[in-house]
């Protein structure tokens, strides 16, 4: 193929899986090599595949970790909503009557901004805690791209109040490395609903940036507790957490 256009050779290879261009193709010769190394060939298949944003990368290596990271991007959190009771989620704390899931919109509540979502959880009249451990690596982030690329890593949640009763909610993400040292940490303040508030549905966020090498590992906590101490589930409501890697 060396007698071909280079533009053509491009197309040729835009056909190609990306895994087989990365760990065969670029073995083949030193033309191929190039082409699988450059920008060319991963603006094609950003465009082929439409993916977006492409056009903000400015080098070769970003073009190509940009293609990777956004065919990966997915919730990393597993059972956000309790479609699956309180299944994948550790260090779970049941104070008062512990966690409960419950249908949308529940008592005194409101509907969720989503059609796609159906149910929460719910915390009692004492603090109600609950994680997950995200490993990185299993999920299939290489450790050179965290490291070198340090992608951003998006944290949200949901959490919404009974209109009848107050409440209070909290959220606390920590970047682990493999031995499990605090890399970075975001906490949000104890928030607190008030009786008589609207019900409505409020998304907390963060970004880590720049973080530095090392990290392997995302832990995910976050609860609360209802304030006027009824027995029940009368405490904060959450639902669709979610953890990305985005480019």
């Amino acid at each position: 193929m060396e007698s071909l256009p280079e533009a053509v050779l491009i197309r040729i290879l835009a056909s190609i899986p990306a895994v087989d261009l990365v760990l065969a193709c670029r073995l083949v010769c030193c033309q191929w090599k190039n082409l699988v190394d450059g920008a060319a060939l991963w603006i094609l298949k950003c465009q082929q595949e439409g993916l977006t944003g492409a056009e903000s990368q400015e080098n070769a290596e970003n073009w190509q970790n940009f293609y990777f990271l956004s065919k990966k991007k997915k919730n990393l959190i597993k059972n956000p909503c309790g479609e699956e009771d309180l299944q994948h989620w550790g260090e779970v704390e049941n104070g008062g009557d512990g966690w409960k899931i419950e249908e949308l919109p529940g008592d005194f509540g409101k509907e969720f901004p989503s059609e796609e979502v159906h149910k929460y959880f719910v915390t009692s009249y004492e603090w109600c805690r609950k994680a997950q451990v995200i490993d990185l690596r299993a999920e299939g982030y290489w450790e050179e791209l965290m490291d070198t690329t340090q992608p951003k890593i998006v944290v949200k949640d949901w959490y919404a109040g009974r209109s009848d009763a107050s409440c209070l909610y909290e959220l606390c993400v920590k970047l682990l490395s493999e031995n499990e040292d605090v890399l970075a940490e975001y906490k949000s303040e104890t928030i607190t609903i008030p009786q008589d508030n609207d019900a409505n549905w409020t998304e907390i966020s963060h970004t880590f940036s720049n973080y530095g090498p090392g990290v392997c590992f995302v832990r995910f906590e976050h609860g609360g507790q209802d304030t006027l101490f009824w027995k029940g589930w009368y405490g904060v409501r959450v639902t669709n957490s979610s953890v990305t890697v985005e480019p």
